[in-house]
């Protein structure tokens, strides 16, 4: 139960990353006051891919690699929807990884 209630606040952070901007798992569980648990958030995250009102494609790690990709189907769902959302991605690393960084924190619903 207390890992439903986990990926629950996961997921409603998740839910608030707006178009063209991405987050990282760190920042989640930041966010949801479990500041060292970002590999559980990736946890929560895997299978999050096939949820349609969870945008789990803008999550990435803290340096902006796609690390999550592998949990889309397709070899490249991941990078084609970032893209489609004007988000540079090379060697699958978000480019200008700071501009479109979103903090959870600034807005999050708690």
């Amino acid at each position: 139960m207390l890992e439903n209630n986990f990926y629950h606040k996961v997921y409603e952070i998740v839910r608030q990353i707006p178009y063209g901007r991405v987050t990282s798992y760190g920042a989640i569980a930041k966010a949801i006051g479990a500041a060292k648990s970002a590999r559980m958030v990736g946890y929560a995250m895997n299978g999050a891919s096939t949820l349609e009102d969870v945008p789990a494609h803008r999550v990435v790690n803290r340096n902006g690699l796609l690390t999550g990709k592998h949990h889309f189907p397709g070899t490249q769902l991941m990078r084609q929807l970032l893209e489609g959302e004007g988000i540079r991605v090379k060697d699958d690393k978000v480019e200008n990884f700071a501009a479109v960084f979103w903090d959870p924190m600034s807005n999050a619903k708690k």
